[in-house]
């Protein structure tokens, strides 16, 4: 599909609210212009259905439904990144690509650090995608545009099922993906990185919220911006964007979560360049910039990232010096 593909907006968003340039979104995003529907549409039919005139007179989808959304996904999937065949069960998360896409561009700029602000290219650059989910989205867009090869890892052996079953589905995916089921739901690092293995860096978007009930009330809030509080009350499904279980929670929310995986990258320091993480509440930053002090990294970034109105931020550091991540470079980013 090659050069024709165009740029287009950040999901999540309706057409009357997103601008023709999304300034927010990482110069490289493909998503920061309009949804051209006439073009998702032949690329994926099954979008048809969902497709319609809006009271802002625009061509557009309701994000308000689960299963619009999902096909949205699954269009720009095979539009823009050659996935011809994805789908992921009922009620598991769906992510909105365009902010997905950011993560891995800021990351491609983060190991350009070490590469004389080149970013490399290239299977022999290896990531970690800890939480994998079942819809395998960074590794799909991050292979796709870096032609990395990763090692996605998940608690859950249905979500991780489901990943497979997309790389299964489209051809060569799985020569350059691997999936590892985490046995141990309290840990991170531990029980998937083998002895000497090394990753350039890892990522993870940790579960926001500290509850099930938490959860719950940040969906609803949701749902009510979107201008469907009436709906909800009568009873229908609020996850427009799915999600469950560890996907969306876990005992103390993202600040402990973050704050086990910095205590984890402590035994393991130079098995991975850069390590780094998704944080969404900048309330979170000044204990997580603590937790590292405490660790002993030698070095810590924090990247911010804006979709609309919706501000994030990566969290990256490494405990090698500047010369280290010079030899790491030398002696592993070299091509045959």
């Amino acid at each position: 599909m090659g050069n024709r593909k165009r740029a287009i907006p950040g999901q999540g968003q309706t057409e009357a609210q997103a601008p023709l340039e999304k300034l927010g979104l990482h110069p490289r995003n493909r998503h920061r212009e309009r949804y051209d529907f006439l073009q998702l549409l032949k690329c994926c039919p099954d979008l048809a259905p969902f497709v319609s005139t809006n009271s802002y007179n625009n061509v557009s989808i309701d994000f308000a439904n689960p299963e619009a959304v999902r096909t949205l996904n699954k269009a720009l999937l095979a539009y823009f990144y050659d996935v011809a065949h994805w789908d992921i069960p009922a009620n598991y998360l769906c992510p909105p690509i365009p902010g997905r896409a950011d993560y891995l561009h800021y990351l491609a700029d983060l190991l350009g650090t070490c590469n004389q602000g080149e970013f490399p290219r290239g299977k022999f650059i290896r990531v970690l995608d800890i939480g994998v989910g079942a819809n395998c989205v960074y590794p799909l867009l991050g292979h796709h545009d870096y032609g990395w090869s990763f090692t996605g890892t998940e608690i859950d052996p249905k979500a991780l099922a489901a990943a497979n079953q997309i790389l299964q589905a489209n051809h060569g995916l799985a020569e350059v993906i691997e999936l590892r089921l985490q046995t141990s739901p309290k840990s991170i690092f531990r029980g998937i990185l083998r002895s000497g293995e090394m990753f350039d860096v890892s990522m993870c978007n940790p579960p926001f919220h500290a509850s099930l009930g938490e959860a719950q009330e940040g969906t609803q809030r949701k749902w009510r911006n979107l201008g469907k509080a009436a709906a909800m009350k009568k009873g229908t499904p609020v996850l427009n964007f799915g999600g469950q279980g560890a996907e969306l929670w876990c005992p103390g929310g993202e600040a402990a979560f973050v704050g086990r995986m910095i205590e984890e990258s402590v035994q393991i320091p130079t098995q991975c360049l850069w390590f780094t993480t998704l944080v969404a509440k900048s309330a979170h930053l000044p204990g997580v910039r603590h937790a590292l002090k405490r660790a002993g990294v030698l070095e810590v970034r924090v990247l911010e990232m804006a979709q609309g109105q919706k501000k994030s931020r990566i969290v990256a550091w490494t405990f090698l010096g500047e010369e280290e991540r010079n030899e790491w470079q030398r002696t592993r980013w070299q091509r045959p």
